[in-house]
């Protein structure tokens, strides 16, 4: 049987402006043809493309691969990363039709069993946009995302997987061109969607690479997202933390002063080291993961001690 080197979690520009409402409208920078370029370097042999509550990248995609025949052994299939009514990530592979946003999550799960898709938790123990312990609904869980640079809710989507004996994979969640194939799974299947879905579902995969996103590539990824969603985010501010906002938008100011200023690098640092720490006390302390549903400030600042 052949063994193929698999991508299952990357966003491209389609992704833009189909995110959750407590999230920045820009969500990725990635080009199609940049997207492909990425595949080919990385010895892709499959990409699910999994845009944020929409198939429309997946389809532009193929559009575009089917006129470049230097992309055609790069196969590309449908996936999307849905939104529940709470806010929490779901990955579903190989569905046909759009899942819309705002559904509970037994509701997402009934769909993707209607369309015989497959389930995955994404960044199951992140801060926010979690499933935490509703993972163990999905057929599979992702155990290592190159994005949870706090590293502990890696470690705890890893001991849970183990515990509950369930499929693992890694993703690398990639918003931008060079951080794509930061993960590889190595999937036993020829590659046909059919087949390669029986395969997941039968835990016939395997993490083949697993790769933090670098400071450089995180750094340049958020200063593309705060120069494309600066309104966004002034009115955001203003809005949810009307008692931080002088301080907040005191930095905004200073960043757009002057943006490459080592000051942000010192600033990534620290928030960095904080994230840390307010991710180890949810995940192993247990202490106010209701973080993950309402993003409150005062509570995060509460676990800074």
């Amino acid at each position: 049987m052949t063994i193929l080197n698999a991508e299952l979690h990357c966003h491209n520009i389609y992704s833009n402006f189909h995110t959750a409402k407590f999230d920045t409208p820009y969500d990725a920078d990635v080009t199609i043809r940049a997207q492909l370029e990425s595949s080919l370097i990385n010895d892709l042999d499959l990409v699910f493309i999994t845009n944020h509550n929409t198939l429309c990248g997946y389809n532009k995609l193929i559009d575009y691969k089917n006129n470049h025949h230097k992309y055609e052994d790069v196969k590309i299939y449908p996936a999307e990363e849905v939104t529940s009514l709470h806010g929490e990530h779901i990955l579903v592979y190989g569905l046909t039709k759009e899942i819309k946003t705002g559904l509970t999550i037994p509701e997402i799960l009934d769909e993707v069993k209607k369309q015989d898709a497959i389930s995955s938790a994404p960044h199951p123990f992140g801060i926010i946009d979690s499933l935490r312990e509703k993972s163990i609904y999905c057929d599979m869980i992702e155990i290592f995302n190159s994005n949870n640079v706090d590293i502990f809710s890696n470690i705890k989507a890893t001991l849970f997987a183990h515990s509950n004996n369930m499929i693992s994979v890694s993703g690398s969640d990639s918003h931008t061109a060079s951080t794509l194939g930061k993960c590889i799974n190595q999937i036993e299947s020829v590659n046909k969607l059919d087949d390669i879905l029986f395969a997941m579902k039968h835990g016939k995969i395997k993490i083949y690479r697993s790769n933090y996103i670098s400071d450089v590539d995180l750094i340049r990824y958020l200063k593309y997202k705060i120069n494309n969603s600066r309104d966004y985010i002034n009115n955001y501010m203003v809005y949810n933390y009307p008692h931080y906002k002088w301080a907040l938008l005191l930095l905004l100011k200073l960043y757009e002063h002057n943006m490459n200023s080592c000051i942000w690098k010192s600033c990534y640092k620290i928030s960095v080291a904080i994230l840390k720490q307010v991710s180890f006390k949810i995940n192993f302390l247990n202490i106010r993961n209701d973080i993950s549903k309402n993003r409150n400030l005062n509570s995060i600042i509460s676990l800074i001690k």
